[in-house]
């Protein structure tokens, strides 16, 4: 293989780490990076430190499924305790960044009683002065806000806690993201102290289908004497089958699983919520690849920052196959709502593009129009969040992701705006985990339970649901990001029986609109849909 062109296999994984956890959205970000190194990494490493049989057991139990509990042999306690010292001597900026953070909290809460804040500045923690401003809301409640790009440019950046792990998989199992790091000397893994920006990232990706010298990116990642057999053994000189653009006269949707679905014509290709499965070994539920997907991809939406709608693991590998990626707008600077077109510009995406509640971004061929998605961020102010209208060829689709609908005349105003469409997709993982499962660490009190367990990460129930159905009109409606295919379970540690309330509420929800006439279906694996272009429905 010396001096071959190769492939990458395409079970190959490419695993973003920061600091050897599982590198999502919220650990790029410099300020919620540094909120989730104390409030969620270190504080299970503490627990396992102290208790490790009593994660050994939870993570055997399925009521304990995504639970703060690292899935490890007990016996490699001292490993988590390297990991711990190591993020403690590396990060020691970020841990007071946070203890900083805390404090100002705190001041504002005893000091702003609706006089001016002009004198607070003066007490603001050292580390945060210049990066923060101080303001009421309308009702004189205090808070601050980030000016967010210059955290980028500063040392609370961590760019050096950015690497990838490369191995071979033969499944779609994996420890939970979310409480589980990624040791460095697991078997069958090479680590690669890389930033995620990386042109060799971009390379890797290409490699999928395009050949490159095995040199070439042996020398790019530097690949250690130790390693290189293993390296090898990630790379093939066979050929993969070439991608077959699609060339009919409809509009194509493919269902690659959860909330990630292909519209393609013969002009233009639209990816929505990348989330790609692996291929090239034996598995129970078929499912689109990253063999499915076109050379270029012309337009990739994000609905929302959360860990299974931006998963960096699929984006990155992909960064060079995307023309435009369309990101929900923000500028509020506040701690719990990063901006997302900072942090991909970061990472070395490039023609990133944000879109705005009801603006209607036009190309030559499609429009695409943000619309307002309410719930599933726990109550939380957080604006980058919004769903798709799309059109493509006088096609109408509506892509709902995880909206809650908990206020249906938002949509009856809307649909006076868009008027009927021909599709809807929505997302009914009805319960949702507790606000402080994903955003606890960003919290700077406890929250009562009651209330914790009120506020969840949940989309639209039966009623709600419906409620679209009604505004909408759809003549097919889809029931998807549900979190339920196999290679999804280690980002949403989600695992459904018959009786679990979204498949109860979404089966009623497909039954009742099959009862009206609408074509109707929980989409499950893969799934391919043609339509034609002027008169909606074949």
């Amino acid at each position: 293989m010396e001096n071959q062109s190769v492939y990458l296999k395409p079970n190959t994984v490419i695993e973003p780490l920061y600091d050897q956890w599982y590198a999502w959205s919220h650990l790029i970000s410099p300020a919620t990076a540094a909120m989730n190194t104390v409030g969620r990494h270190l504080k299970i490493m503490n627990s396992f430190i102290q208790a490790p049989q009593i994660h050994a057991a939870a993570v055997k139990n399925p009521r304990m499924k995504g639970g703060p509990f690292i899935d490890m042999d007990p016996a490699r306690v001292a490993e988590i305790r390297q990991l711990k010292e190591d993020t403690l001597r590396k990060r020691d900026l970020l841990i007071k960044f946070t203890a900083a953070v805390n404090d100002l909290t705190r001041l504002l809460k005893s000091k702003a009683k609706g006089f001016s804040l002009e004198d607070l500045y003066r007490e603001v923690p050292e580390i945060l002065q210049g990066y923060v401003e101080l303001v009421y809301d309308l009702n004189n409640q205090p808070a601050f806000r980030f000016f967010e790009p210059l955290l980028y440019k500063s040392d609370f950046y961590a760019e050096d806690a950015q690497s990838i792990a490369m191995w071979v998989t033969n499944n779609d199992e994996r420890p939970f993201v979310l409480s589980t790091p990624r040791m460095q000397d697991d078997p069958g893994v090479i680590h690669f102290n890389i930033p995620f920006r990386s042109k060799a990232i971009d390379v890797l990706g290409s490699m999928k289908h395009k050949p490159f010298p095995y040199n070439g990116i042996r020398s790019m990642l530097n690949v250690a004497p130790e390693d290189e057999r293993l390296f090898e053994s990630f790379f093939t000189a066979e050929k993969p089958e070439p991608y077959q653009r699609y060339q009919g006269d409809k509009v194509r949707m493919r269902y690659f699983g959860h909330a990630c679905i292909l519209v393609e014509t013969r002009d233009v290709s639209i990816l929505l919520d990348p989330l790609i499965s692996y291929y090239g070994y034996e598995a129970e539920v078929g499912r689109f690849s990253d063999a499915d997907l076109p050379p270029e991809i012309d337009y990739v939406l994000i609905t929302h920052n959360h860990q299974d709608h931006i998963l960096f693991e699929t984006l990155l590998p992909l960064r060079h196959r995307i023309k435009n990626l369309i990101v929900p707008a923000t500028t509020s600077g506040s701690l719990q709502d990063p901006n997302l077109r900072l942090m991909f510009q970061n990472l070395g995406f490039n023609q990133v593009i944000e879109i705005q509640d009801l603006q209607t971004i036009e190309f030559a061929d499609c429009s695409i129009t943000g619309v307002p998605f309410i719930g599933e961020h726990c109550d939380l102010n957080i604006q980058t969040k919004i769903c798709h209208h799309v059109k493509t060829g006088g096609f109408s689709m509506l892509f709902a992701a995880d909206s809650a609908n908990v206020q249906p005349r938002l949509y009856d105003h809307i649909q006076r705006l868009i008027g009927d469409i021909d599709i809807l997709f929505l997302g009914m993982e009805c319960d949702g985990a507790p606000l402080t499962w994903l955003y606890g660490p960003l919290l700077s009190e406890e929250i009562e339970r009651g209330k914790d367990q009120s506020r969840r990460l949940a989309g639209s129930n039966f009623e709600r649901g419906m409620a679209l159905v009604d505004a909408f009109n759809p003549k097919e409606a889809y029931v998807y990001a549900m979190g339920m295919e196999p290679w999804l379970e280690f980002i949403s540690s989600i695992k459904y029986t018959d009786e679990s309330r979204p498949i109860v509420d979404s089966n009623r929800f497909v039954a009742a609109c099959e009862d009206r006439g609408i074509v109707a279906e929980r989409l499950f694996g893969e799934k391919e849909l043609l339509y034609n272009k002027v008169e909606s429905l074949t």
